[in-house]
């Protein structure tokens, strides 16, 4: 096991859910990886290989039944604000303004807008939304409420930001026009990314890491190191996705996915 110390390290994790009828489900099974401060991972795997339920364990919503996980030495019991969390719904408070939202985090540590200030106009100018701190979330669209969504988290400057399907939720140009923020984030900040997806070509673009998990139990199944990612910072991601290796990658994967998918399949009709 890697060095502890530094970084984000999950020992051993495993996850099982007991059921009112006396069964249980094994969400995830002995899940181990570490991964360096700054380093971009998004997480792929078909319906029910326990994606979201491995981030809930890193952000410390659940606690695993077996194994832990370890941030820059010490063990996670429950949330933190070392650990960020951005969901596929923002999560955000409506009646408040972007600016409040933004600034929410430092408030409730009891910091004065002197010290919170220029750190999340900082981050509006970021995301693009300087021009609207003053308005009502519900008055904007939902990339803007994603972009809300993560300055929010970054205003806590967190040592890890979690990501469940940040961006399912998005037509096609805003999803891509996000895809772009979040690597100018990652470069810009420095920060510790993981980032679960459905999609392939999401996962390929927004992971310098790549990890495809297996289903039944959550386990996994094969990590890739990527060029996208870093190929993408600045650039035209539609560029990026005609770039050497992405097609041969996206269908080694599509086609890896699609099996598995098969093989739960078969697994429900032989069972009904």
């Amino acid at each position: 096991m890697a060095d502890t110390s530094t970084g984000l390290t999950i020992d051993s994790v495993s996850m099982r859910f007991d059921l009112p009828n006396g069964s249980h489900v094994q969400a995830l099974e002995n899940v181990s990886m570490h991964l360096e401060p700054g380093d971009l991972m998004s997480v792929l795997g078909p319906s029910g290989c326990g994606k979201t339920t491995l981030l809930n364990i890193v952000a410390g919503f659940l606690m695993p039944t077996e194994g832990q996980v370890v941030l820059n030495g010490a063990r996670v019991t429950g949330p933190g604000p070392e650990r960020g969390m951005v969901f596929q719904q923002g999560a955000l408070f409506e009646w408040m303004s972007v600016r409040e939202n933004v600034s929410f985090g430092p408030r409730m540590k009891g910091q004065s807008a002197a010290q919170y200030g220029e750190n999340v106009d900082h981050l509006l100018n970021v995301v693009g939304l300087q021009d609207f701190k003053d308005k009502a979330i519900y008055e904007l669209s939902g990339g803007m409420q994603q972009r809300v969504a993560l300055a929010r988290c970054l205003a806590n400057d967190p040592d890890v930001i979690l990501m469940d399907e940040p961006l399912g939720a998005l037509d096609a140009l805003t999803r891509e026009k996000m895809q772009g923020l979040v690597l100018d984030l990652w470069k810009e900040t420095g920060k510790t990314i993981i980032l679960i997806t459905h999609s392939v070509e999401e996962a390929l673009l927004l992971g310098e890491r790549l990890v495809v998990m297996a289903p039944r139990p959550g386990r996994i199944h094969k990590e890739y190191r990527l060029p996208f990612a870093e190929r993408g910072v600045g650039a035209d991601l539609r560029a990026v996705k005609k770039s050497e290796g992405y097609e041969d990658m996206r269908e080694e994967i599509l086609s890896m996915i699609w099996e598995m998918e098969e093989e739960i399949m078969g697994r429900v009709e032989s069972a009904s």
